[in-house]
C-alpha cells in the first residue's frame, strides 16, 4: 500500500512539476526521526529545517515528493528526482553513483536487542547446569565418591566397626566419609584408622582436590559461555545470527562486507523494530539517533534497549544526481554556512541530537 502511495505521489509531482517552472526541483524523502518527522500532513525534522532555510535563502522553488528509501535512491542515481533530504550516509559506493552536498552531521551505527528478563535471565541460569559437560563431571563426581567409600568401608569394617558398620549401613558411612573427605568439609564424625584406609584417605583428599577444582572451573566457564550467548555486546558476536538493518542502506553494505550471513532488511525502522519485539530477528542494525528517537517515541518498544556498541561511522548529507554539479555546489556553501552558527546547536538540542 505504501509503495502505491509512494508511486502515486511521485507522478502526481511530476504532473505539477510539469506545469511549474522548468527549474522547480523535485525533492524526495522517506520519514527517518528525528531528521524527517512526519506530522500528519505536516513534516518536521533537522533535515526538513535545515532544507528549508537552504531553499528561503537560494530562492528554490520545490515540490516535496514522499518515497520509500530503496525507490527514492533510485530516484536520485537516475535523476527522477533533483534532491534527497534524507540524512545520506557518504559511502564510495553510493558516491560513484550520486553526488553529495557537505555532511551537516556525524553519527554511527548502533545495535537493538529486546531486553531479557528477569526471569529469562534465572532460566538462562539454571539451564547452564544442565548441559553434556556439566552432566558429565557431576557422573564422574559421583563415581568417585562411590569408589572411595566403598573401598574406605572394605579396610576399615574389621578394625573400625563402631565407624564403618557392617552391611548396608556400613556402605552409608563409606559413602557419607567420601563425600565429606572429598568436599574438604571434614566433620570428623568418621575416620580411618588401617593403613589402606588412610591410603585411601589421602587419595580421595588430593585427588578429588584436584578434581574439584577442574569441575568448578567448568561449571563456571559453562555458565559464562551461557550468558554470552544470552546477552551478546559486542558486534562480532551477532555475525551468525539473524539481524535486520534498512534495504540499501549503509549499514546493510558494512554487515555484508563484515561477513554477517544472516541479515534481514527493511523498508523502515518502525518494521523492523517491531520484528525484533516479536523474537523475528535477534538484533536491529542501523543509524543510532534514528533508533535511539524511535524507541523512546513509541512506549510498545520499551522492552527494546541499545547496546553500548558503535560502528561504521557515518557523515549525513544530501543526495544529488550526477548532473545537478552546480546545485549541489550551492546547496553545500549556504549548508556550511548554517551549521557554523548558534541556531545550529539550539535546532540540534532541540531534536535531542549532539554532535558527535
Amino acid at each position: 500500500m505504501r509503495n502505491l502511495i509512494s508511486i502515486l505521489s511521485f507522478l502526481i509531482a511530476i504532473s505539477v512539476s510539469g506545469q511549474q517552472d522548468k527549474d522547480t526541483l523535485l525533492v524526495g524523502y522517506t520519514p527517518a526521526a528525528p531528521f524527517l518527522i512526519e506530522n500528519g500532513e505536516n513534516l518536521e525534522g533537522l533535515n526538513e529545517w535545515l532544507w528549508k532555510r537552504v531553499a528561503t535563502n537560494l530562492n528554490l522553488e520545490y515540490i516535496m515528493v514522499p518515497m520509500e528509501f530503496s525507490a527514492m535512491l533510485d530516484s536520485v542515481r537516475t535523476g527522477g528526482i533533483d534532491l534527497s533530504i534524507n540524512p545520506l550516509t557518504i559511502t564510495s559506493q553510493r558516491s560513484k553513483e550520486m553526488e553529495f552536498t557537505h555532511s551537516f552531521y556525524a553519527s554511527n551505527a548502533t545495535i537493538a536487542v529486546a531486553e531479557i528478563s528477569s526471569f529469562d535471565k534465572f532460566k538462562s541460569y539454571v539451564a547452564g547446569f544442565f548441559n553434556l559437560e556439566f552432566l558429565g563431571g557431576l557422573m564422574i563426581l559421583l563415581f568417585i565418591i562411590f569408589l572411595f567409600g566403598i573401598l574406605g568401608w572394605i579396610f576399615e569394617r574389621k578394625r573400625n566397626p563402631e565407624v564403618f558398620r557392617p552391611g548396608r549401613k556400613g556402605l552409608w558411612d563409606g559413602v557419607w566419609w567420601s563425600a565429606v573427605t572429598l568436599t574438604t568439609v571434614g566433620y570428623g564424625d568418621k575416620a580411618p584408622v588401617t593403613k589402606f584406609g588412610k591410603v585411601t584417605a589421602l587419595l580421595l583428599m588430593f585427588g578429588g582436590l584436584l578434581f574439584i577444582s577442574g569441575l568448578t572451573a567448568s561449571i563456571a566457564s559453562s555458565l559464562t559461555v551461557n550468558q554470552l550467548s544470552n546477552n551478546p555486546d559486542g558486534f562480532n558476536e551477532f555475525k551468525d545470527r539473524e539481524v535486520g538493518t534498512i534495504t540499501n542502506s549503509g549499514t546493510q553494505n558494512f554487515l555484508s562486507e563484515h561477513f554477517f550471513k544472516d541479515i534481514k532488511t527493511y523498508s523502515n525502522v518502525d518494521l523492523g523494530l517491531l520484528d525484533l519485539k516479536k523474537g523475528k530477528i535477534e538484533a536491529f542494525m542501523y543509524d543510532e539517533p534514528i533508533l535511539k528517537y524511535a524507541i523512546q517515541k513509541d512506549s510498545t518498544l520499551k522492552q527494546l534497549e541499545l547496546l553500548p556498541v558503535k560502528f561504521d561511522v557515518q557523515f549525513y548529507a544530501f543526495g544529488l544526481p550526477k548532473s545537478h554539479i552546480d546545485l549541489e555546489q550551492r546547496i553545500s556553501q549556504r549548508i556550511l554556512e548554517i551549521i557554523e552558527t548558534e541556531e545550529w546547536d539550539i535546532v540540534l538540542n532541540e531534536y535531542g541530537l549532539a554532535e558527535f
